[in-house]
């Protein structure tokens, strides 16, 4: 897998022309994420279309509910082809067990490739003050979410979606055949926005990252093709 094919760009916009006028303006984009603001805005005819232009999908919108709304939806997914697609953790190994089984089902009675899921452990908008004040839980970040990767395994999906700086340790844990995907990739000399645990590409696929996914540092450039292709380039460097 190429370098370009592991930076996976978030196409995080409220308006579906914006959306399109942006992915025509970086065609060597060849991975995008549909999360929660622009599946709302624009549906799954958004998915067909970046699909129908060959490109990878990951469907960003962390399924959390009981096992059989969640697989339900994980089947809808499955039918519009995206590559992978998230699920909380936090739902419980019920709850993964019912995405992955919904997805590999799905896929095999259409005879199409099932989507990877992905089990989301801790948002990186959190930190470890706030993971402790207000989500009362007081084994630190690093043993939170080695938990829910571990839950995560037992549950059946193919991989997580964590911060950078716990990706190493679930590699190590996980193994190799597991996916990482880490949000928080910032290239270097560009701000951390409101995410709290971030680390540069090459510091993230150094500790074990599958993909990275990169967000306004491309969406908001001046010329985002020239902006994907650099951060293409710090990942080679």
């Amino acid at each position: 897998m190429g370098s370009a094919e592991r930076v996976i760009v978030a196409l995080d916009l409220a308006d579906v022309q914006a959306a399109r006028a942006l992915v025509e303006r970086a065609p060597a984009v060849r991975f995008w994420k549909v999360g929660l603001e622009l599946f709302i805005a624009a549906g799954p005819a958004l998915v067909g279309w970046l699909k129908a232009r060959g490109c990878r999908v990951f469907l960003d919108l962390k399924f959390h509910d009981i096992p059989n709304t969640v697989a339900g939806a994980c089947r809808a997914a499955t039918r519009l082809g995206v590559d992978l697609l998230t699920v909380h953790a936090t739902g419980g190994q019920p709850m993964l067990m019912a995405a992955a089984a919904a997805c590999t089902g799905e896929a095999a009675r259409l005879g199409i490739p099932a989507p990877a899921v992905l089990a989301v452990t801790l948002l990186t908008s959190l930190d470890a003050q706030l993971l402790e004040q207000q989500l009362l839980v007081g084994v630190g970040v690093s043993g939170y979410v080695e938990h829910l990767a571990a839950l995560a395994v037992a549950g059946g999906v193919q991989g997580v979606v964590c911060s950078p700086l716990e990706a190493a340790l679930l590699r190590e844990r996980c193994g190799n055949d597991f996916l990482i995907v880490t949000p928080g990739i910032r290239p270097g000399g560009s701000g951390e926005g409101d995410q709290r645990r971030t680390l540069t590409p090459g510091e993230a696929l150094a500790r074990g990252a599958d993909y990275l996914v990169v967000g306004r540092p491309v969406t908001t450039a001046p010329d985002p093709q020239a902006a994907f292709l650099a951060i293409v380039a710090e990942v080679d460097g």
